[in-house]
């Protein structure tokens, strides 16, 4: 009998450090619908939990009920895919190791598969994206945070501990590097995730004096998007924000390909959606940076997919592979 044709949809749960989306999913990979809930609106898992499967359950219920559903992936921060935990996620109101993916089993009684954000991405570009058909590529998340997957050989490099692959955590200034969440200093997140771009967007606006869009907004409010805005406009200070962005993660990216020389790196979240103020200068870094037998090889693509899509599609990737839950 054909499992498939019984239980014919899968459910994407993508858990951000501001938004958690989710989506039902056919084995196509169409999202036949989908919402999204707060994510820190809640200070205990468990109600959080509660709140997500409140609003996924109505979804279910329409495709025909949770008999229909064969399983749930999850991506998130810090996730780890053996064992389904959240374990100490900067970005996450839930401190210390939260068994996620049990949580969602036990309240909806199918299983639940859970693995790193960025990973669940990496996997999501494989299956519907830019990286069909490729065995090796890396896709970096550039987020709230910057997160990566790691893809060799077909397939998703977990580490022998399930969290290989924190490539936003290599540590890319040692002199005087910004704080992490992490508690580290001078991680490529601090400077190249959104947040990073509004604290240099702050730091420029401080050490020069020239007229900027940006003197317009007040300085703790200023975001990603408004940097992009001002780009636009044609804004000395904003241009220079995405110049000096894309120089440092253009320099990382060359270290990365001399790690696992990858047929292409792909650049996804809203911050590989800046066009050309971001691309060139990380083309320029990482050409310039190259190890010269690397020079001309790894391309430099931006995600297919649409950002609240492909995590959800990347999680959902997950659960097709998932084995129906003893009794």
């Amino acid at each position: 009998m054909n499992l498939h044709m019984e239980k014919p949809y899968v459910a994407g749960i993508d858990i951000g450090g501001t938004n958690t989306v989710f989506g039902i999913v056919d084995a196509r990979g169409n999202i036949i619908s989908n919402g999204a809930v707060k994510t820190a609106t809640f200070d205990d898992a468990g109600d959080y939990v509660d709140d997500v499967c409140k609003h996924l359950l109505p979804l279910i219920e329409a495709q025909g009920g949770i008999e229909k559903i064969k399983g749930i992936g999850i991506g998130a921060p810090n996730g780890n895919y053996y064992s389904g935990t959240i374990e100490f996620a900067p970005n996450l109101p839930w401190k210390g190791v939260i068994p996620l993916a049990a949580m969602f089993e036990k309240r909806l009684g199918v299983p639940a598969a859970l693995t790193n954000d960025a990973n669940a991405a990496a996997v999501g570009e494989m299956t519907y994206g830019a990286a069909r058909g490729m065995k090796d590529f890396i896709m970096i998340t550039l987020g709230t945070g910057v997160g990566s997957g790691i893809v060799i050989n077909g397939q998703v490099v977990y580490g022998h501990d399930g969290f290989a692959g924190e490539l936003g955590h290599v540590i890319v200034r040692r002199k005087n590097g910004r704080l992490c969440g992490c508690g580290r200093k001078g991680c490529l997140e601090t400077y190249c995730s959104a947040t990073g771009v509004a604290r240099t967007a702050r730091e420029l606006l401080v050490a020069r004096a020239e007229a900027s869009l940006l003197r317009n907004i007040p300085v703790e409010s200023i975001t990603s998007k408004d940097v992009y805005e001002a780009a636009v406009q044609g804004d000395d200070i904003a241009q220079s924000v995405f110049s000096y962005t894309g120089e440092i993660l253009g320099e990382a990216l060359a270290d990365f390909i001399a790690f696992s020389s990858p047929e292409a790196i792909i650049l996804f979240g809203g911050l590989a959606k800046s066009g050309d103020y971001i691309i060139n200068p990380i083309k320029k870094a990482m050409n310039d940076n190259l190890l010269a037998i690397f020079k001309g090889k790894a391309r430099l693509l931006v995600s297919e997919l649409k950002d609240s899509d492909a995590a959800v599609l990347g999680a959902s990737a997950l659960a097709w592979e998932l084995k129906e839950l003893k009794d």
